[in-house]
């Protein structure tokens, strides 16, 4: 991969702009309540940043879902203006993580959004309604792209989540603004190098989860200049099943729990023995199917194994992370990451769009 040299917020001037800062608020909402509480505190020291210059003013925007697979009984789509799908259900918890007022507007282009910005007050966010309820987001249309950018001096992306994705509000904004990267994926960028390039030795990976098709350029990109690839979940079955072959260098399990759900005693026990001679741990997918008990064993081990570590930890991945949240560990691990797809992407050695458009 080639060296990443990306205009950074800390090299710009924001005095009095207008900014459009494009964040990932795509959480997990269960009755109401969010799941994925990280990915909204995410953004902070970025908005921080921005917001201790003079007069700046600045809207947040973002996805959430996939509205546009939404459809009726008759087969049509209903999910573009679904409030199922509407920013507001994250508003007051945001309020709370940026400790400012946040004002929302159920639109992200056109007149009112100049209007709410106009009306903006120096202690107030503006966040606006779900991109993908316009269908020129995901087809990256580049007239969308300049009504997004038309209200605006400058754009900030702070969303590494989806920088795997060529869409309007990623990478076509950035034809019409002068744009830079936010401090929390210019984290990304570093840890994910870190583990990339030159890692402390022992390293090993973490593989787990399912989509074999999309793991395996990791483990053999992993192959190249890691210790040991780990591999569990429902690719570990695959991998079986398919009479796959790799190095000597991929572990695949020994034994499984019941109807192979999850990884078994012999090979938890392994696992643990390799990690804990290890460096470096990279950790993308759950060892079973965690979501259900006594199947979530496997992989909750594996995690007291990294947190008993003196290893470097980096963890990414939804279902990954989730057990992280839940279980009050995020701050064991050396770094979380907020990417799952654009993650495995960018360790895979692939150029992720939305960071190359931000390249100077």
């Amino acid at each position: 991969m080639k060296k990443v040299d990306i205009q950074k917020i800390q090299e710009g001037d924001f005095t009095n702009k207008k900014i459009i800062l494009r964040a990932d608020f795509n959480v997990a909402l269960e009755d109401g309540n969010i799941k994925e509480r990280f990915k909204l505190e995410a953004c902070k020291k970025t908005v921080q940043r921005l917001a201790s210059q003079p007069g700046t003013k600045i809207a947040i925007i973002s996805h959430l879902g996939r509205p546009a697979a939404v459809k009726t009984l008759a087969g049509k789509p209903e999910g573009k203006r679904n409030k199922d799908f509407s920013l507001e259900q994250i508003m007051d918890e945001l309020q709370a993580i940026l400790e400012k007022k946040i004002v929302f507007i159920d639109d992200c282009i056109g007149e009112r959004v100049q209007q709410a910005l106009e009306n903006l007050k120096s202690d107030e966010i503006l966040l606006l309604e779900n991109v993908r309820f316009y269908e020129g987001e995901e087809k990256n249309d580049s007239e969308f792209a300049k009504k997004l950018a038309e209200n605006f001096d400058v754009f900030v992306n702070d969303a590494f989540s989806v920088c795997h994705r060529d869409q309007a509000s990623v990478t076509g904004i950035v034809k019409f603004l002068d744009s830079y990267a936010g401090l929390c994926l210019q984290e990304e960028i570093k840890n994910l190098n870190r583990v990339m390039h030159e890692p402390e030795k022992p390293a090993i990976a973490i593989i787990g989860g399912a989509k074999i098709e999309t793991k395996l350029p990791l483990i053999k990109r992993f192959e190249e200049t890691y210790s040991h690839i780990l591999v569990g979940g429902k690719i570990a079955n695959e991998a079986i099943d398919q009479k796959m072959t790799f190095s000597s260098k991929v572990i695949l399990p020994i034994d499984f729990a019941k109807d192979r759900l999850d990884i078994g005693p012999k090979t938890i026990k392994r696992f643990k023995e390799i990690i804990a001679l290890s460096k470096v741990v990279v950790w993308n997918g759950p060892m079973g199917k965690f979501e259900d008990v006594p199947n979530d064993f496997g992989t909750r081990q594996v995690l007291d194994a990294l947190i008993e570590s003196d290893a470097f930890t980096l963890i990414g991945g939804g279902e990954s992370v989730q057990v992280l949240e839940e279980s009050g560990l995020m701050k064991k691990i050396s770094f979380v990451s907020t990417g799952g797809g654009a993650m495995l992407e960018y360790l895979s050695g692939n150029d992720l769009p939305g960071i190359k458009a931000l390249r100077v």
